[in-house]
């Protein structure tokens, strides 16, 4: 398993904002930041495995640093259901009884940043499915700020917030 990411970073300067963000559709945003999490009960999370950071593409990059997570604006009923049966049948059960209701997963917008550390084509997590893994630290949930997405990595305009107080 790999090893837990920092529950609090710091925004700047180690951890700068991001100015680039990556749609990622639900309910795979909402498990990447795990908004229902703080503290105590975040690093239990970390460490059991039940945050997702592998963030799977068909395609490889060399972005490191920090990013804002976009939560698509499309999600189908079936893409939902999939993911919870995923979750249901793994050890990350933990995360499928967490999981909110279809309609209430936000869409369309920013939830979150994470760091991209590294971009792999194998891996031992459970979240990975290939076949490349963008792999995050320093998950963390963000207001809900509305924003259209973009494929592939995209530019953030300069008013979108980018980090939380902690």
């Amino acid at each position: 398993m790999m090893p837990p990411e920092s529950v609090c970073p710091t925004p700047f300067p180690s951890n700068p904002a991001p100015t680039l963000a990556i749609s990622v559709r639900q309910p795979w945003a909402w498990l990447i930041v795990r908004p229902d999490l703080e503290g105590a009960a975040r690093a239990a999370a970390l460490a059991a495995g039940t945050i997702k950071l592998i963030e799977n593409r068909n395609w490889a990059t060399r972005h490191r640093g920090p990013t804002l997570i976009h939560a698509a604006k499309g999600m189908t009923r079936g893409e939902y259901e999939d993911a919870l049966a995923f979750l249901s049948l793994s050890p990350l059960q933990e995360a499928a009884e967490a999981l909110p209701a279809l309609d209430a997963l936000p869409r369309g917008g920013i939830v979150g940043r994470a760091d991209v550390v590294d971009c792999v084509g194998t891996s031992d997590s459970p979240w990975f499915f290939g076949p490349q893994g963008f792999v995050l630290r320093n998950t963390q949930p963000l207001p809900f700020q509305p924003l259209r997405g973009s494929l592939g990595f995209f530019a953030v305009p300069v008013d979108t917030p980018r980090s939380a107080e902690c």
